[in-house]
């Protein structure tokens, strides 16, 4: 791994780090940030398949859904080799806004209430026959 000052950042294009998707060459994007995690492999605690999953593309959401600590953020950082070139960071997928979506549509309110009510109303019906037949 090469040291990086704040002048001469590396940069490495979309093609170029979806090479890098094996076990003697393992790449991740994580904001925008490339690292070789090849050496890190073993070492990662939750298996070597979690980061061989993400190899050679933006393992980012996955990263942060995971919810990875200080410890592990600093660690990482020991493993950028570069950047990923800014004329391809458009070509990343961006996280689905779903739940921003679903609110305001109008079936929102079916699932909210009416399907649940109807639901409970429906489970105290079968309890109370139940318990008038004893």
């Amino acid at each position: 791994m090469a040291e990086q000052s704040d002048k001469a950042v590396k940069y490495y294009t979309l093609d170029e780090i979806k090479k890098h998707n094996h076990a003697k060459s393992t790449w991740v994007i994580l904001h925008h940030k490339v690292y070789d995690v090849t050496k890190f492999l073993d070492e990662h605690p939750g298996g070597e398949e979690v980061l061989r999953e993400q190899a050679g593309g933006d393992a980012t959401e996955n990263f942060e859904d995971v919810g990875h600590s200080t410890d592990a953020r600093e660690m990482s950082k020991a493993y950028i080799i570069g950047e990923l070139h800014p004329d391809d960071r458009s070509k990343l997928a961006r996280p689905s806004e779903s739940l921003i979506t679903t609110i305001d549509s109008n079936s929102s309110w079916w699932t909210s209430w009416v399907i649940p009510a109807i639901s409970a109303l429906i489970v105290a019906l079968m309890y109370h026959l139940y318990t008038a037949e004893d």
